[in-house]
């Protein structure tokens, strides 16, 4: 008779590698002590963004054939400066190496392995760029997407984005929008 896994709750030894990772990213959150006066966003925005990007990039995962725990992985890791030290400037490339040391020190990971979620998370910004690389797309749009589902995205994008890099946004909602059978009006949350 086949036994099934307990659900966890993310807690005990049982664990996979992507839980484990998960796992850490939300207590580095909770443990920090830069308080939001000293950060660009909230440490209550950094919860709810880096899980809200985790369940996205598991669906997008699915619907694209991609590996769901590398997925999780990226979208999980893709704020990883931000988190720590509170700012988003070059946050994408400053990142990247960041992920690669926790991915590294985990011991759980192939380089292969190592490289797509660092190279995701390295160009996780250019939203304006397209590439033929499905986890560094995949990363965009999760990371776009989920932010169009908060209330004001749209007004901070326009403030803080070039009219064309703003397009490039609006478009990938869009796409994303069609990929998952979503309406096509009013992509932003008002």
């Amino acid at each position: 008779m086949k036994t099934l896994k307990n659900f966890h709750h993310f807690k005990g030894d049982n664990l996979n590698r992507s839980e484990k990772i998960q796992r850490l990213v939300t207590q580095i959150i909770l443990d920090s002590k830069l308080p939001d006066e000293k950060r660009e966003n909230s440490i209550v925005w950094e919860l709810k963004h880096h899980a809200g990007c985790a369940q996205i990039g598991r669906i997008l995962a699915q619907k694209r054939s991609l590996d769901i725990e590398l997925a999780e992985i990226i979208c999980v890791l893709h704020d990883i400066y931000a988190i720590l030290y509170g700012i988003y400037k070059d946050h994408a490339k400053l990142g990247a190496p960041i992920a690669k040391d926790i991915l590294g020190k985990s011991g759980e990971f192939t380089s292969d392995e190592i490289d797509i979620v660092t190279e995701a998370i390295a160009y996780h910004s250019d939203k304006h760029v397209y590439t033929n690389k499905p986890y560094v797309e995949l990363a965009k749009d999760a990371d776009v997407f989920e932010c169009s589902l908060y209330q004001g995205a749209e007004g901070f994008y326009k403030l803080h984005k070039s009219e064309e890099i703003f397009s490039e946004y609006v478009k990938r909602i869009k796409n994303v929008r069609r990929e998952l059978g979503l309406p096509q009006e009013d992509i932003f949350r008002h």
